[in-house]
């Protein structure tokens, strides 16, 4: 595993910020998991680090994660879902991506999407439901759909559903007085669950990716994280947060050129997750096109299109990643462990869905399929985007979030007889994740995107002078949750408005656009910005 500052600038930042942390003799007190690194509080019992010191565990879990896939696979299981929250969903979606096996990922409470997973045959479907507090309201949700889904096909949910949660969580309780199979692993430091642990590793193992060969490589690389040099999570971490006190507090995340897939969008959960709660952060932002306005840090995987390059395998990259976001929040002088209030949103949410209906309130107008919420003043969608762009100030960013099917997209129409480039235009120009690179275009202020409730309330809070743009939408066909007074549409609406109350309540302009026809609205939003 090697990580190189390829910009002078960045490398001298980087050797004065790891001088500092070597004469404190951070390396080895980070890699043992030293609490007092993080203050006389810490002592008490706060978590410590970034969960790097628990990979060794994982090695315990291969001859279970071994018994489990047998026996899936002798019981012809091939369709594999994990049903969490959080960054395990993330990283077994980059784990089993890059070994290119199937995983369907349940991170979300959209119906369109969990009705496309219930579509696939229950006699071929296996599912974890990951969750290490065991308090999602996600989570739960899904785990009552799917003992439905089974129990309506003749099958005992305790010989498919396999659940992966904290001892003693309520998930646990309940678990085990369905019977369902029940696998503890408590979560790493600061509440974060580490990427190779049991709530990523079943399900990939499941779906038949190289779980043993990311833990050697996980192996290889863990000594070296508590060396004073050639430590890989220092330098990298040494760099993110050098670079972020010297005012390149945008991390731009660049893989074009990596043959693994996917990690930036697990980075940026991990970056935004463990810095930015005491008023200066790390904002990373993926799919934007590495440029230099000053502000910028672009980190390349495997490529030199970067000012920092990381080279080395999927398996050492998650936790040299864990433990270098721990070091930029020493260096930012905050706290993984001081991680974004989720009972707070769980709380919030919980408090709407109570309420007879949901309180989404009056238009400010409508422009064809999009209905529009806020405070503004314009009239149309080109000019709300222009005026949305105006209001994000220097030093700010505009934060978007989708509250949809993410997968919708792959089912937009394309025209008969389409080349792969064609194809990819017609998906682009259905995805709402294309937004962003549309109003990125018009300003020279970051502009991040995310799935909700993917994002988990992180991204998007990170600095003060955030913008928030909100896309929800009305649902089609809608899911009963077995048990409770709501469907999957309720829970995904309340669930946004929830995070759009926080945004609003921490003083965040922030604007809800509603799509009446989640295709055609989606659509016209992007018809919309290309005017703006």
């Amino acid at each position: 595993m090697k990580v190189s500052c390829r910009e002078e600038g960045v490398a001298s930042a980087a050797a004065s910020a790891a001088g500092r942390l070597v004469a404190d003799g951070v390396p080895a007190r980070l890699a043992a998991g030293d609490p007092t690194l993080w203050g006389e509080d810490a002592e008490a019992g706060a978590p410590a680090g970034p969960g790097g010191t628990e990979h060794p565990k994982a090695h315990e879990l291969l001859p279970e994660l071994g018994r489990l896939a047998g026996r899936a696979r002798a019981q012809g299981l091939t369709h594999v879902v994990l049903a969490g929250a959080g960054g395990s969903p993330a990283a077994a979606e980059v784990i089993c991506d890059t070994d290119d096996v199937p995983l369907t990922v349940l991170d979300t409470t959209d119906p369109g999407q969990v009705l496309r997973a219930l579509a696939e045959p229950p006699g071929a479907t296996i599912v974890v439901v990951a969750d290490a507090a065991g308090r999602s309201l996600e989570t739960d949700a899904l785990l009552r759909v799917y003992e439905r889904y089974f129990t309506q096909a003749g099958i005992a949910p305790a010989e498919r559903i396999v659940v992966v949660t904290g001892p003693g969580s309520p998930l646990e309780a309940r678990a085990r007085e369905s019977g369902l199979q029940v696998l503890l692993s408590a979560p790493g430091a600061g509440g974060r669950v580490p990427a190779l642990s049991a709530y990523t590793l079943v399900a990939c193992a499941l779906a038949g990716a190289r779980v043993e060969h990311l833990l050697d490589d996980a192996g290889q690389a863990l000594p070296l994280l508590s060396l004073d040099t050639g430590n890989p999570g220092l330098d990298l971490g040494a760099a993110l947060g050098g670079a972020a006190l010297g005012g390149r507090d945008t991390l731009l995340l660049e893989n074009q050129l990596s043959a693994i897939t996917g990690l930036p969008g697990w980075i940026e959960e991990l970056i935004a997750g463990s810095t930015g709660r005491r008023g200066r952060g790390i904002l990373p932002v993926v799919g934007a096109d590495p440029h230099h306005s000053g502000e910028e840090l672009v980190v390349a995987i495997e490529s030199d299109l970067g000012d920092v390059r990381v080279d080395g395998p999927l398996g050492a990259q998650f936790p040299v990643w864990e433990y270098a976001a721990a070091v930029a929040a020493l260096l930012l002088e905050d706290r993984p462990s001081d991680r974004p209030d989720e009972a707070e949103a769980h709380d919030a949410t919980a408090a709407l869905l109570a309420l007879p209906d949901l309180p989404a309130g009056a238009p400010a107008f409508t422009d064809g399929p999009v209905e529009v919420y806020g405070g503004v003043t314009a009239k149309d969608l080109p000019g709300l985007f222009a005026e949305v762009l105006h209001t994000v100030p220097a030093g700010g960013h505009l934060a978007i979030t989708a509250c949809l099917d993410r997968l919708a997209a792959f089912d937009a129409p394309v025209p008969d007889g389409a080349d792969f480039e064609q194809l990819t235009d017609a998906w682009m120009m259905a995805d709402a994740a294309t937004l962003r690179a549309l109003l990125a275009l018009r300003t020279d202020r970051p502009v991040t995107f995310g799935w909700g409730p993917r994002r988990l309330h992180t991204t998007g809070r990170l600095h003060e002078g955030g913008v928030f743009l909100l896309i929800t939408g009305a649902v089609a066909e809608d899911v009963e949750v077995p048990g409770r007074p709501y469907t999957l549409g309720r829970l995904q609406l309340a669930q946004a408005l929830a995070d759009l109350g926080a945004a609003e309540t921490r003083g965040h302009p922030a604007v809800r656009l509603h799509v009446t026809d989640r295709a055609a609205g989606v659509a016209h939003l992007l018809a919309a910005a290309q005017e703006a």
